[in-house]
């Protein structure tokens, strides 16, 4: 807890520049206020995919029957276990590369899982016949994504942080804020309640 609080004030110090690299902005730095070990960009995707399985229950409960309960564990674990893997994944990828955080497309990224659970709930229904790999692509993808794009590089950043390095290299980039993301919008004030409570649980 010590050193938790230690490396905190440290970040505190910094220049707002240099601040906006480490904590990005909003949902990122929501995931940012809890511990390093519970904030692993792994974690983060298998968070993304139990809400999004919690919001599949319905559609399971409609479209599968008495089978519904059985369906929607499988579907669950499968969900959480693809998320995982994908996190540790992007984590790999960047501390590779070296990669700095960049902006995530979020007019993209938000509207998918909707657009994912609405197409989900057709097939499940019998009411179309839909590939099966575009609903998952639009259910799946933009956790795994922003993690891969915004976090897992800011995760990297903020643990060599901790353990008393400077990650902050490229100066220029700094400067020009080339890793910053969007203003707040509604999306992110409901993102944000969602994390919110997620800390406070731990």
């Amino acid at each position: 807890m010590d050193s938790d609080s230690s490396w905190r004030n440290r970040l505190e110090s910094l220049d707002d520049n240099s601040k906006d690299l480490l904590l990005g902005a909003f949902l990122s730095r929501r995931f940012a206020t809890l511990p390093l070990w519970l904030s692993h960009p792994a974690y983060v995707t298998a968070f993304y995919g139990l809400l999004l399985s919690l919001v599949l229950i319905f559609p399971s409960l409609y479209g599968y029957g008495d089978s519904w309960l059985f369906q929607w564990i499988y579907e669950t674990m499968l969900i959480f276990l693809v998320c995982l893997i994908l996190g540790f994944l992007s984590l790999i990828i960047v501390s590779i590369s070296k990669r700095y955080p960049v902006k995530p497309p979020r007019l993209i990224l938000y509207p998918m899982p909707f657009i994912g659970i609405a197409l989900h709930s057709l097939n499940v229904g019998d009411l179309f016949d839909i590939s099966n790999t575009i609903v998952w692509f639009f259910l799946l993808s933009p956790g795994p994504i922003y993690v891969h794009l915004s976090w897992a590089p800011r995760w990297r950043l903020l643990n060599q942080f901790e353990r008393g390095e400077n990650p902050i290299l490229d100066s220029d980039l700094v400067q020009e804020k080339t890793y910053d993301e969007e203003p707040s919008n509604e999306w992110d004030e409901q993102l944000m309640e969602v994390v919110d409570e997620f800390s406070e649980s731990e």
